[in-house]
């Protein structure tokens, strides 16, 4: 016969691995990204193969840069037989809160080669209401 407190430290110890699955997946899936800065400006760059800049869409509000997209998918298997794939495809959004002294109103988006790189200028302000990143095609 089996103890109460045993069977019920048992469960956590169980369900332990699978708490936090949602956000790893949702992370693996996640286009890899970069944050760094200098004297003049932020940069954020983020890994976007096969993503054409009509399907990435950047928004800045209350110092929040919020970039969401989708890679579509269109493959025609005649009479193929696939062993893998592990290509990526379907919606993707990521949030970066920026630093107080960052220009939100200034931001500049360029996609070259499948990187997205966000320009964003130090001031000494804040403030700023929402808005669209235009995407210069590199």
């Amino acid at each position: 016969m089996v103890e109460k407190s045993q069977t019920s430290g048992a469960w956590p110890s169980l369900y332990e691995p699978l708490r936090h699955l949602g956000q790893r997946v949702a992370d693996w899936l996640s286009p890899a990204s970069d944050a760094s800065a200098d004297d003049a400006a932020y940069r954020i760059t983020m890994e976007l193969p096969g993503v054409s800049d009509e399907d990435i869409d950047i928004s800045v509000h209350d110092g929040v840069v919020t970039i969401k997209g989708e890679k579509t998918h269109a493959r025609e298997e005649k009479g193929d037989t696939w062993f893998f794939s592990e290509r990526q495809y379907g919606a993707f959004s990521r949030t970066f809160r920026l630093p107080a002294d960052a220009d939100g109103d200034k931001i500049a988006a360029d996609l070259k080669d499948g990187v997205l790189t966000l320009s964003v200028p130090k001031r000494t302000a804040s403030g700023g209401a929402a808005r669209k990143i235009a995407i210069n095609r590199g």
